[in-house]
């Protein structure tokens, strides 16, 4: 599937790791490193992970830093 996001409105509210894997045009063992690491910050839904818009956003500018 071809997303196209041109901003961050774009984006949903609320991802699942797979997800974000084509936002950050990553893999899916990257994506779940990055979860664990605790760099990008996360919530659950019983056991699923999920994320937020605004936490990409967060760790987007901190990286950029």
């Amino acid at each position: 599937m071809k997303y196209n996001y041109v901003s961050y409105d774009d984006i949903p509210l609320i991802m699942t790791v797979e997800d974000l894997m084509p936002i950050l045009l990553i893999g899916r063992s990257t994506a779940y490193k990055l979860v664990r690491s605790g760099k990008l910050k996360t919530f659950r839904v019983e056991k699923q992970i999920r994320i937020s818009r605004d936490a990409l956003i967060e760790y987007i500018k901190q990286e950029q830093q």
